[in-house]
């Protein structure tokens, strides 16, 4: 058996009731549960990573808008344009 460390956490009451529901569901101990939890939650988190340069393309992207200052004439794009970008 691997070694394990110990945690020590404050969880909410209703997150105790259903913990102990899950525990007796799965027949896994609680802190089982945790450890299956906390594994799931972070499985593929990189994927939810924040990517920068996306970010600063977009900041560009809103400020070259901004920039052109306010448009007075009717709008020359559909809805639909918006999602091809």
């Amino acid at each position: 058996m691997k070694t394990k460390i110990r945690k020590q956490i404050y969880i909410e009451p209703e997150q105790e009731v259903r913990l102990k529901q899950l525990s007796q569901q799965t027949g896994s101990s609680e802190a089982e549960v945790i450890r299956q939890a906390i594994a799931q939650y972070t499985q593929g988190s990189e994927v939810f990573q924040r990517d920068l340069k996306c970010w600063e393309q977009e900041r560009v992207f809103i400020e070259n808008l901004i920039s052109l200052g306010k448009i007075t004439e009717s709008r020359t794009w559909r809805r639909d344009d918006l999602y091809e970008r």
